[in-house]
């Protein structure tokens, strides 16, 4: 079986953000970047439909010289090959610019099985997944907890809300985007981070035309804000006042 796993490289967790001088996004020259968390367990849910039936795992990524990296680790995880879509301008770009150059890389690799992580831990819109099973036109299916892979079908277990789920039978190809905790991550041994060295990493360019449609007008911190408000009246207006205003304005209770 082929299996596709789509990384992203996004900042580490445990660095403070800085904001650049445009305000558009962070100062990518200041952090320090980590693999995309989600996007592990997927890596870790490919590894082990490959020991399960064998055949290969190639990692695909978009994004500056800096995401070999990410790949270079997944390739110590396991991983037997690796696709880097190299554009610095894709380091912030829009899920549809990145599905977009992601698809043109993998158009002719013929993959049975997609898998990415729900969504990336920076921009965290859930969607890179999804719009590149459209645009590969091959099923897909979302939210993910459990894949039971029997060709030519997949059967998945999805996560609903209110602590539901769903089983749904999908045709292969397919792409799946995998929930977080799934699986028992795996770390790179120091034979993996050997033998990772001598794995191929194949780079190629982004297509012509491709630009990001989504425009950020600007981020900032969270604002530190106290307000005191007071409640008067008797005991029993002001509890009811005190509902009120959890209910409908902290939205804390229901």
């Amino acid at each position: 079986m082929k299996i596709a796993v789509c990384l992203k490289q996004v900042p580490a967790r445990d660095w403070q953000p800085r904001v650049n001088e445009q305000k558009t996004w962070v100062r990518d020259q200041d952090a320090t970047f980590e693999l995309n968390e989600p996007d592990a367990y997927a890596l870790e849910a490919g590894l082990r439909l490959r020991e399960q039936l064998g055949g290969e795992v190639v990692v695909c990524s978009a994004g500056p010289a800096r995401v070999a990296q990410a790949l270079r680790e997944a390739l110590a995880r396991g991983a037997d090959r690796a696709i880097h879509v190299e554009e610095d301008g894709l380091a912030a770009a829009d899920a549809l610019a990145i599905a977009g150059a992601l698809e043109a890389a993998m158009r002719d690799e013929t993959f049975d099985l997609v898998l990415t992580g729900l969504q990336s831990d920076d921009q965290g819109s859930a969607q890179t997944g999804v719009m590149l099973a459209a645009l590969l036109g091959i099923a897909s299916a979302a939210i993910i907890m459990e894949m039971d892979v029997q060709p030519p079908v997949v059967r998945v277990k999805r996560e609903l809300e209110g602590g539901w789920f769903q089983w749904v039978t999908l045709p292969l190809p397919a792409l799946l985007t995998v929930q977080s905790g799934i699986n028992q991550l795996r770390y790179a041994t120091l034979k993996g981070i050997m033998a990772a060295k001598k794995k191929e990493i194949r780079k190629v360019t982004p297509p012509d035309g491709l630009v990001s449609r989504q425009r950020v007008a600007a981020i900032y911190p969270p604002e530190k804000t106290k307000q005191t408000r007071m409640i008067e009246g008797s005991a029993a207006e002001a509890a009811k006042a005190l509902v009120t205003a959890l209910r409908d304005d902290a939205r804390v209770i229901s």
